[in-house]
């Protein structure tokens, strides 16, 4: 049974891979034994990431390449090729949010920046739709792949401030439901879609909202941590199990689900 969970000779690519949940992604498949193609705009974080995986005994390219960018992804994907012949798993990750496209507590919507909001719009949902437009090929000419979303707690639950954000991230839950029921119905059973939606992680975006100088909890920090029935933020390796399952033969009647990691957040009303 347990087998079924092994992604060795499967090939991933992770955009996003040099970010810190992307990069604990990238490791997970690994360690599950697939090759990783490692996507970001920074070479040198991309090639640390990938020098990590390498020592621990794994498979791993860098790819340099902004998601917005199609010349850079069809680059990035003629280099997974000539490497690994195929992709087997597509893990969107790149994302992110601008503090110009925030609702602070002072502000109004009416304070938004349009360019700041298009951008978070875009490298959230466009990066997700281009990527899957270039890396999915393979997988539709062999009728078999993994594409993995990454939601968020925001697209379920709107929260105050990251109004830009949540709804960027609200449009992944729609696309991957609408992917999964395209590439289903088009090309077999084999192509499956799903989203993780992560609660509540420190990354280097959100730190300073949630965590002050000497690490304790902000006031938001605080509520978020009163509603998250475990008590605690997420560390970046809570989202591997979730990630080798969908990316594997063990939920190979699944697709079109977003799956919440979120330490119980979504499930409580606050009473």
């Amino acid at each position: 049974m347990f087998e079924k969970f092994d992604l060795s000779n499967k090939t991933a690519v992770v955009t996003g891979g040099t970010g810190v949940l992307g990069g604990a992604m990238a490791k997970a498949l690994s360690k599950a034994g697939a090759n990783v193609g490692i996507l970001g705009r920074d070479e040198t974080k991309a090639e640390n990431k990938v020098r990590q995986i390498t020592e621990a005994g794994g498979n791993a390219i860098p790819l340099i390449a902004d998601v917005l960018n199609e010349e850079q992804l069809q680059s990035a994907k003629a280099k997974v090729i000539d490497r690994w012949d195929t992709i087997d798993i597509l893990v969107n990750a790149a994302g992110g949010n601008m503090p110009n496209a925030t609702v602070n507590p002072d502000q109004s919507i009416f304070d938004i920046s349009r360019k700041a909001l298009e951008k978070v719009v875009d490298v959230n949902f466009l990066g997700s739709f281009y990527a899957t437009q270039i890396f999915a090929k393979p997988m539709i000419d062999n009728k078999k792949g993994s594409i993995i979303n990454i939601s968020s707690m925001a697209a379920e639950r709107p929260m105050t401030r990251v109004m830009g954000y949540a709804a960027a991230k609200a449009s992944i839950d729609n696309y991957t439901k609408w992917l999964a029921t395209e590439f289903a119905t088009k090309y077999g059973e084999g192509i499956r879609v799903n989203a993780i939606a992560p609660g509540f992680f420190i990354g280097e975006q959100n730190h300073d909202l949630l965590l002050n100088e000497d690490e304790s909890l902000t006031d938001r920090g605080s509520t978020i941590i009163e509603h998250t029935p475990m008590k605690r933020f997420g560390e970046p390796e809570d989202l591997a199990g979730t990630l080798i399952w969908l990316c594997s033969e063990a939920s190979a009647f699944v697709t079109g689900t977003v799956i919440p990691v979120d330490g119980g957040f979504s499930a409580f009303s606050g009473v």
